[in-house]
């Protein structure tokens, strides 16, 4: 399945200290294959990550696990996401 994260953020100068961590943890994700996708809003008020898990346990321990929620720059909000397979029908 897949989960969604939302990291709004909260703390911007601990964000901006935290963030090379925040970007090698997703990395190394990546490369599990674990992370599907992730990136910043254009607002720069936070962004997205899209993981891959077993189970809701499995994508909220990857999340919080994550430097910026972990250290308190940004709020986690997780959400099961199913993605539409296209073309439909």
């Amino acid at each position: 399945m897949h989960y969604v994260a939302m990291l709004t953020i909260v703390d911007p100068d601990l964000n901006a200290k935290v963030r090379p961590a925040h970007l090698a943890y997703i990395d190394d994700l990546y490369k599990q294959g674990k992370v599907v996708m992730a990136g910043p809003f254009t607002d720069k008020q936070g962004g997205m990550v899209i993981y891959k898990a077993a189970s809701p346990e499995e994508a909220l321990e990857l999340a919080k696990a994550d430097p910026v929620v972990k250290e308190g720059a940004r709020t986690l909000e997780l959400r099961e996401w199913s993605p539409l397979e296209f073309p439909l029908g």
